[in-house]
Parts: C-alpha cells; structure tokens; sequence
C-alpha cells in the first residue's frame, strides 16, 4: 500500500499492520457474523460497543507509548482522538435527523450506519494523505488550518443548536432524484435490477447524506487533528478509531444527546484552542502537549458535567427571568 511511504520508522509499519488487520477483522465479524439481519440495536449493545471501541482504542495509544515515540506521540494521538471522537457528536445530530427526514424503519439503522462507515474510512484516508502531500510541501498551509479553526469555533459558538437542517437541499440528493431511478421502498436493499433497469432506495439517498455529511464534518476535524501532530499515522489512526466508536455512540446518544447542549460550545473552545496553538507557532510560542492535552479534556468533560448539573430548560427559564 503507498500509505507506508507516510511512515516514519519500521514500528509505525507494524503498529499500521496491526491496527488494519484489527479493523478488518472486527467489520467482517460485525456483518458476517452479529448483523447479518436487520435488527434493533438495543442501548446494552451499544453501551458494551461503545466500550469495546474505545478500549481498543486507548489499547493502540498505549502500544503507541511502547514502541513509537514515547509520551510526545501516544500524547498527539489521545488530542487528536478525543477532538474527532468530541467532534463526531454532531455527526450523530446530523444522522439522526436524515434518518427522521427519511422515515427510515429503525432496523435498517445499523446496516446504513455500517455502508456509511466505510465509505468514512475510504474518504478519509483520502483527505488525511493528500494533506500530508501538501502539508510536507507548503508548511504554512498549517497555519491557514489555524485560521479556519478559530473562524469555525467562534461561528460553532454563536449557532443555536437546534438551527434547522434540511437534508431535502442536499445538491447530490437534488441530482439524484433528477437523473436517478429512484423507488421509495425501504427493504434493505440499495438498489435492485427490474426489466433491465436499475433502480436506487430511499437507503441510497441516505447514504449518499451521510457521506457527504461526512464529508462537511472532516473539513472541520482532519485540520484541527494536522493542528494537533503532523503525522499522518496518528492522524489516521486516531480519526479512524473514532469513527468506528460513532455507530454504537449514535445508538446511545440518539435518544439523549439534546442533553449535552453545552458540548457545542466545548467544542467551540477546543477548535479555537488549536488553531490558536497553531497560529503562536508563528512567533515561535510553542504549547506542551501535555497542557494541549489537559486542556482539550478538561474543556470537553466540563462542557458535558455543566451540561448534566445545569438541565437546559432551567437555563432557559433564568435567562428569561
């Protein structure tokens, strides 16, 4: 594969070997063997999917600390996963609601958040290398990421959670129902062959939202990750664990994640934080990772208690006082 051509030593090869084959191995056991039909995710499942993706994703941190790089690098990797795993909440926000848009029968959830899954780590790996090219070549390309950070945060800041989001203005959605076939019908299928023509589901546009969805969030995450280290294994590695804990996080946040509502405003913080750190970088001011790190948590787990202690309703009704 060229992306060993990104690798800086012959541990981060292994340690890549590995983590493919673990990712691989446990998507070929989640279809062929735990979902081969369609089904209800129960939230014991999700709690105990949640838990498994992110034990295996500290795992790789610490193997990480052993072989490659120490405290510095298992450090990068932990800011960088936990801003894209902070991050992808939105993401579940966003599902959520092209998946109500939609009037998807809830069994076929996890099949539509499996396909969309892939098509993340495809796209992504994408998005990282090709900014790994650009980046090695253009250095000061960092600091316009540093720039867009902080635009991004304080815009994230100032939106009202529950602006409206219309998945029927989708242009690729506007497309497809123009020069598609499409068949409202939900059976599992993506598309079907009749009288020699091919016809697309209503699961094909969802999925065609969801990657493109996908898509919006990386603009935003993969920047804030290169803002973080500039190694493309930690990068990746990092993002793609945090993706694959976002399936079973949809399933246990989907039904609660309004509660959360200061996590947006964490997250605003956090973005501003790193293209901040980014931007000093130019006049020589450098910030320990251990503080980035202790920032970025500490920012993040604030966001969520204040969140639970204060209930939003009652901030609503002191603020109307």
């Amino acid at each position: 594969m060229l992306v060993f051509l990104f690798f800086d030593n012959v541990n981060e090869t292994v340690l890549f070997t590995v983590f493919s084959i673990v990712i691989i191995l446990f998507l070929v056991i989640d279809l062929g063997v735990f979902n081969k039909k369609a089904h209800l995710v129960s939230t014991k499942s999700a709690l105990l999917q949640s838990i498994f993706w992110v034990a295996v994703s500290v795992a790789f941190g610490y193997a990480i600390y052993l072989y490659d790089g120490g405290s510095q690098a298992s450090l990068e990797y932990f800011s960088a996963y936990l801003t894209e795993y902070a991050l992808s909440v939105d993401n579940v926000f966003v599902i959520l609601i092209i998946l109500r848009y939609f009037m998807v029968d809830q069994i076929y959830y996890h099949k539509i958040l499996f396909w969309g899954i892939l098509g993340a780590l495809l796209f992504r790996a994408i998005f990282i290398f090709a900014g790994a090219i650009l980046v090695s070549h253009f250095y000061w390309i960092l600091y316009i990421f540093g720039v867009f950070l902080v635009y991004t945060g304080i815009k994230i800041y100032f939106e009202e959670s529950d602006d409206e989001i219309d998945p029927g203005k989708n242009i690729l959605l506007k497309w497809s129902k123009k020069y598609l076939r499409i068949d409202d019908v939900q059976d599992g299928r993506f598309f079907y062959r009749k009288d020699r023509k091919l016809y697309f589901t209503t699961l094909f546009l969802v999925i065609i939202l969801i990657e493109t969805t996908d898509l919006i969030f990386a603009v935003d995450s993969i920047p804030a990750a290169f803002a973080i280290t500039q190694s493309e294994f930690l990068i990746y590695t990092s993002n793609i664990f945090a993706v694959l804990g976002l399936r079973a996080k949809f399933f246990l946040l989907a039904g609660v994640i309004d509660k959360f509502y200061l996590l947006q405003k964490g997250l605003s913080a956090v973005l501003i934080f790193i293209g901040a750190k980014m931007l000093l970088e130019i006049i020589d001011v450098h910030v320990p990772i251990i503080l980035s790190f202790s920032i970025i948590i500490g920012t993040l787990t604030l966001s969520i208690l204040l969140s639970l202690v204060i209930p939003e309703s009652e901030k609503k009704d002191a603020a109307e006082e």
